[in-house]
């Protein structure tokens, strides 16, 4: 008999779930596009801005003792001055972040909106995580194949755009992979500027039915579906792409003239 009215008490708590995600479905679907959109545009502007940090840092941290002191000094500050920006978001909550940045400059002065404003917070965050993957990502290329592009004539811009970075977002992929996905689930802090997404939505609905069992539930089940989902899609890729570099140098039939082979 107690087996049968918790059934009857799950079943009707499983009910009035549903009966919410259908009345507020335009919601948690406006949520979902709005979470997956700054995710993906702050995982893609933070890994453009990881490049250029983490390349700046690999450089500097590898400078020539044979160079001259005014060099040294200009590659000391680089080192600093990246130094102290992957230090400050990395070691601060991006609430906070985003409490101080939207509060103090964007709203007031650039009034900017929500969704602007989480674009550039979750980007600036995300590029401090990536200047340090993809800073280890550039020192782990062989140092053979750096000889080698300069033996060729290849300018150390080509060899860090043809040689460098291809290889190291491809030894890196995992790890870019993960931010997405830490980024999709830590956009939820967000919340705190007014920006709509999930968290935001499940906390209006909440104030809606007065009850926070419901719209929770919803929330973390949808947070589990995208997670999984986007994990299993970049599972998929980072096999395509470790398939191709192990089957690269099975295709090459003759060395081309001016191409360096990795």
């Amino acid at each position: 008999m107690e087996y049968i009215l918790m059934a009857a008490a799950g079943d009707g708590f499983l009910s009035k779930t549903w009966n919410v995600f259908v009345k507020y479905q335009s919601l948690f679907l406006g949520a979902i596009q709005s979470t997956l959109l700054v995710a993906f545009i702050g995982t893609i502007v933070g890994l453009l801005i990881g490049l250029v940090i983490g390349g700046l840092r690999a450089i500097t941290s590898h400078q020539d003792h044979n160079q001259k002191m005014g060099a040294k000094l200009l590659y000391k500050l680089i080192y600093g001055i990246t130094g102290i920006y992957v230090g400050i978001f990395r070691g601060t909550p991006m609430m906070v972040q985003a409490m101080f940045l939207y509060y103090t400059f964007f709203a007031p002065i650039f009034h900017w909106s929500p969704i602007t404003s989480a674009m550039v917070i979750i980007s600036v965050n995300t590029g401090a995580y990536m200047a340090e993957i993809m800073r280890s990502g550039i020192q782990s290329v062989d140092n053979g194949q750096l000889e080698g592009a300069r033996s060729i004539g290849m300018t150390s811009f080509q060899t860090m755009l043809y040689i460098v970075l291809p290889q190291a977002i491809k030894n890196s992929f995992p790890s870019i992979g993960n931010e997405f996905v830490v980024n999709i689930k830590d956009s939820c802090v967000l919340n705190c500027i007014q920006f709509s997404e999930l968290f935001f939505v499940a906390k209006s609905v909440q104030g809606s039915i007065f009850s926070y069992a419901e719209p929770f539930l919803i929330v973390g089940i949808l947070y589990l579906i995208l997670t999984l989902v986007t994990s299993s899609i970049l599972g998929l890729i980072e096999k395509r792409i470790n398939h191709q570099k192990s089957s690269y140098p099975a295709s090459i039939s003759a060395p081309q003239s001016g191409v360096l082979k990795g």
